[in-house]
């Protein structure tokens, strides 16, 4: 029987592991030069051994990004095929998207969200769509209701015309989608009237902050915030707006529209609610007397549906004979529609997308990362592999009981007790404990012996807002990289936990991630000693006329060129690559080192894990600087200090070397600094941007004053320090 997908091997792959074998001879030949070149005690011996370590780090580091380069493969469906085969006998699909401040949030945007998830290509009485509101808001609920109207007439549209994408908000924004027909126009004219007027009354609803007591009387629902209660203090709310099952729930059309339900599971303050792993694990139990779907899905309230047929891409792979039983879930990338040209905060992960979850997939499968991911629900609730289990893709509720009696049932689901002396957190559902819950999920369930396949599609699944500050590129590394490193210090560290049950080149692809965080403090010390060494006049490299500078030379162009090379084959620009550099840079001195020191006192009982939603919204001057591509700080914080200060202290260092080197009139001095000029020039250029922002901008969005004078104290401070 004809596979539902193929599986094909990237290319280049013999000219890559050349390539691998005389970078890996180089790093060998460092080391070596290294180990049997140390100075005499008072020659600098102690930051020569700080390099030694540094480049130990680094070349072992490098080791574990093999993994995920030495034999990337690709994944391609057959849609024709699955339809053939299974017409419209598919299995229902649970839909989840957790929201959680609609401040941070808003709900117009997560509504186009829900909206685009609702007008999948696929059997409308086999969707349901859950929205967990962890917030609790009025607001959201408000939102959710206005949205469950206008899909009425927002669907029978999409199908109509078949358009892409089917999130309204993208859709209408986009000139190029407006029809020529007049009759076509007149409808499109109606329908983005209506979506206009539904927007507009969210957001006014959201500005004022309350819902006008006149539109409460529309819904049964509004009646759950009587009673008051907060953010962090309210009791669950199960509120199903449509109910699929009921003939009475049509479209303007006359077909049948998805399920839709709002959930907002009990917080109490005496109560851990495990942040997004609690609402996660509240909607599988909440969907189980819903609708039961064998298959679940969750998607970021801001990352749309950019492609309708990725449910069926999805199936291809569950459903296909010959490998569909190994597979536990479906993941696809993540990608983002609000990128500038250049990518001036590195925040594309097109390398990432392209080569890195390719390179996973070998070896077992990629990461779960919390969105655009299709699982078993019968994973989720801890199966583990049997090659002899079936699943039934025929389950799910098929018909309503009252739905005041499910609500209520659902309700009894969701409440701060309810997984008190169970395993829920645990072997059951999302893990708790761990800022990064989808990762060490993943985790477990690939060492329970499922595999995980990666499909990035030529049009894109699903689209996001990515971080349009550095500030919020900062925080959003740190969580990641405070989390996988919360893994790798853990029982759940890839190398024990996943010895002998899934493969090591698999547990090194974890790892790649798990040690982001530690790469701060060898990468802190590479951009501060070698600098200080070249304003004291003294070497930490070879000679330049020495045989032993070529391995040094060597790694460093090789490894760069080849860097380069995988960002401009995974669509980025040359200035978008340099850009990206100077983000690897900020994100190790900062994201990276907090993620170090959080972990630690996480150790040492010091601090208790917290989770920080991430802003998806920007004022308009933030806006128009990111549009221009220019870098935004604006206000004071340690991590301005810290950038501030590396920036500043290369620049003085490279001036007072160079002024040194030319009035001493030494030519041996070039011989044995050159190596040291070079990389202290490299780190000045890659900081233009912010010696601009410390000394040239005068817009909001500088580096504050405040920032600058602390960041010249510290500089001060490190020139006197006898490091040598």
């Amino acid at each position: 029987m004809a596979r539902l997908f193929a599986t094909e091997k990237a290319g280049g792959s013999a000219l890559y592991k050349l390539h691998a074998v005389t970078v890996f001879a180089g790093i060998c030949l460092v080391l070596c030069y290294r180990a049997t070149h140390v100075p005499a005690a008072g020659a600098g011996r102690a930051a020569w051994l700080g390099m030694l370590a540094a480049e130990l780090w680094f070349g072992f580091y490098w080791v574990i990004t093999q993994s995920v380069r030495w034999c990337p493969i690709r994944r391609r469906t057959f849609k024709d095929r699955l339809a053939a085969r299974y017409g419209d006998r598919l299995p229902c699909v649970d839909i989840f998207v957790c929201t959680a401040d609609p401040q941070s949030e808003p709900p117009s945007l997560v509504m186009a969200t829900v909206l685009s998830l609702m007008a999948y290509n696929y059997p409308p009485e086999k969707l349901n769509v859950y929205l967990s509101d962890d917030g609790g808001s009025i607001l959201t609920f408000y939102a959710l209701w206005e949205t469950s109207a206008f899909a009425k007439h927002w669907l029978p549209f999409c199908r109509r015309y078949n358009i892409e994408p089917r999130s309204p908000a993208v859709y209408f924004a986009d000139s190029d989608n407006k029809p020529n027909d007049p009759r076509t126009l007149e409808e499109w004219s109606v329908v983005k009237d209506l979506y206009e007027g539904m927007t507009e009354r969210i957001d006014s609803v959201v500005r004022s902050g309350k819902v006008p007591e006149e539109m409460k009387v529309n819904h049964k629902g509004f009646s759950e915030w009587n009673t008051g209660g907060t953010s962090k203090d309210h009791h669950p709310i199960v509120q199903i707006l449509i109910d699929g099952k009921d003939k009475g729930a049509l479209d303007s059309g006359g077909n049948v529209l998805p399920t839709l339900v709002y959930m907002a599971r009990e917080k109490r303050p005496q109560y851990h609610h495990n942040f997004k792993a609690g609402a996660m694990n509240a909607l599988i139990r909440v969907s189980s007397v819903i609708s039961k779907s064998p298959i679940i899905m969750n998607v970021d309230c801001d990352m749309y549906s950019n492609n309708s047929d990725s449910i069926r891409e999805a199936l291809c792979f569950f459903l296909d004979e010959e490998m569909g039983h190994k597979i536990a879930f479906v993941q696809y990338p993540q990608n983002y529609s609000n990128m500038t040209k250049n990518n001036i905060y590195g925040n594309s992960f097109s390398v990432i997308n392209q080569v890195e979850f390719a390179g996973l997939d070998t070896w077992g499968g990629p990461l779960y990362i919390g969105t655009g991911c299709f699982h078993r629900r019968e994973i989720l609730c801890g199966r583990s592999f049997n090659k002899d289990y079936k699943e039934d893709w025929d389950q799910g509720i098929k018909t309503q009981h009252r739905i005041d009696q499910t609500e209520e049932k659902a309700k009894s689901l969701a409440t701060c007790t309810y997984e008190h002396n169970t395993q829920w957190g645990n072997e059951i559902g999302l893990k708790y404990g761990c800022p990064v819950e989808d990762v060490i999920t993943g985790l477990t369930i690939h060492c329970r012996g499922w595999e995980s396949v990666y499909n990035n599609p030529p049009r894109a699944a699903f689209i996001g807002v990515a971080p349009t500050t550095i500030s919020q590129t900062i925080l959003q590394h740190k969580r990641w990289s405070e989390g996988n490193f919360s893994i790798f210090l853990s029982k759940y560290c890839p190398f024990f936990f996943g010895h002998g049950k899934i493969r090591l080149p698999h547990q090194m692809g974890y790892c790649l991630y798990g040690l982001w965080a530690p790469n701060s403090l060898p990468t802190l010390y590479y951009v501060l000693i070698p600098s200080l060494g070249l304003l004291k006049g003294t070497p930490l490299f070879p000679e330049i006329m020495s045989p032993w500078i070529m391995p040094f030379i060597y790694v460093f162009v090789v490894k760069n060129i080849y860097s380069l090379y995988e960002a401009l084959t995974s669509g980025d620009t040359l200035r978008g690559w340099w850009n990206g550099q100077r983000m690897w840079l900020v994100k190790r001195i900062t994201s990276y080192l907090y993620a170090v020191i959080e972990n630690i006192r996480k150790l040492l009982g010091l601090s208790k894990m917290g989770f920080v939603v991430s802003p998806k919204v920007s004022d308009e001057d933030e806006s128009k600087r990111y549009e221009q591509e220019i870098m935004e700080f604006g206000t004071s914080s340690p991590e301005y200090v810290i950038i501030a200060t590396i920036a500043l202290l290369n620049f003085v260092c490279l001036v007072g070397g160079l002024g040194q080197i030319l009035t001493s009139g030494q030519n041996m001095l070039w011989n044995g600094l050159l190596p040291q000029i070079v990389l202290c020039g490299l780190l000045v250029i890659i900081n233009i941007p912010i010696y601009e922002a410390m000394f040239l901008r005068e817009d909001r969005g500088r580096i504050p004053y405040s920032v600058t004078l602390a960041s010249v104290g510290f500089v001060m401070m490190a020139l006197f320090v006898p490091i040598f």
